[in-house]
């Protein structure tokens, strides 16, 4: 296969003799934005994130196979892709481990009042705290029951907590209670104590979280955001957080970086980090395993699940 990698892969310069070896004829270019280094045309198979935001897709006359570095499928036009029979491929399952234990610290976060801890100490002031929750007994909400929302649910139920997911399909998942239809989400939501957005961000599902979202949950409820920006209404978000007793800790935005003017950077109950949840020490790895077992059938180290590879169906949350 003629292959493009680009730096979206950062360890793809190590594994072209490899990829070579298997028989494929490769090209890099390490900023997906530039000039390509080869003529579209020549191009059969892909391994990138952003390639398609920046060079027309219709030029990539001979594509059949793309390997995404992302977990999301946001940027790439996936019916026109399944239209002209190329297989796309997410990184399911890279980043769902550290994205889920974000997800983890971040309630605690807000439960065990870890900033209060931290301007105390900056104080060097001895003041106990008797407000203080805990994270058994709870009930968390998963918006998102694939890969992410699974390792999520994994790690709230060993805590104790009530898992129950949000998901277009329900049939029963290990580590859930239960999983609810989309339908049900205002339902779903009004008796959590924390809800985890991990849904991917499709036509049906920007702006799922709106006013009446907001309005639906109850009062000191945490909201996690490691899904995509667009999910979340900014205004209705901002709005709920000034008016209500509410939390949230939010990995992403509508726009990115986040305006320094915004004032979500202010408020006291919001926890803003900078599209960082899927950031491990182990994350290279785990990609550079699930690209070279597409490409060569080679595997080593832990196994990973299926790649969640889309070429006849549709995303699901």
């Amino acid at each position: 296969m003629n292959l493009l990698l680009t730096g979206a892969w950062r360890d793809a310069k190590k594994y072209i003799p490899l990829l070579e070896k298997h028989g494929h004829k490769v090209v890099f270019m390490q900023n997906e934005a530039d000039a390509l280094p080869c003529d579209p045309g020549w191009v059969e198979g892909a391994v990138c994130n952003g390639l398609f935001l920046s060079h027309n897709a219709e030029s990539f006359s001979s594509l059949r196979y793309v390997q995404l570095t992302s977990a999301g499928y946001d940027r790439v036009s996936l019916e026109d892709f399944i239209r002209r029979g190329v297989t796309v491929n997410n990184a399911r399952g890279v980043y769902s481990i550290p994205m889920a234990e974000h997800a983890v610290a971040c309630v605690l976060y807000f439960f065990r009042h870890g900033k209060g801890f931290f301007e105390k100490q900056k104080q060097h002031l001895w003041q106990k705290d008797r407000d203080l929750r805990e994270l058994c007994g709870s009930t968390v909400c998963i918006i998102g029951c694939g890969s992410v929302g699974t390792e999520c649910a994994k790690r709230f139920s060993a805590f104790g907590c009530k898992v129950i997911g949000i998901d277009t399909e329900s049939s029963q998942k290990q580590y859930y209670d239960r999983i609810d239809q989309i339908e049900e989400t205002d339902r779903a939501i009004s008796r959590a104590d924390a809800v985890i957005l991990t849904l991917p961000l499709t036509e049906s599902t920007a702006g799922l979280a709106d006013e009446r979202f907001f309005g639906a949950l109850k009062d000191g409820c945490v909201l996690v955001n490691i899904a995509r920006g667009g999910i979340v209404c900014t205004d209705a978000l901002i709005k709920a957080l000034s008016e209500r007793e509410l939390y949230a800790a939010l990995d992403v935005f509508e726009e990115e970086p986040l305006d320094e003017a915004s004032p979500l950077w202010a408020m006291e109950n919001v926890l803003v980090t900078p599209h960082n949840s899927f950031v491990s020490d182990k994350t290279a790895d785990r990609l550079s395993e699930l690209i070279l077992k597409g490409l060569t059938g080679r595997t080593g180290g832990d196994t990973l699940e299926d790649s969640g590879s889309i070429s006849q169906k549709q995303n699901r949350i």
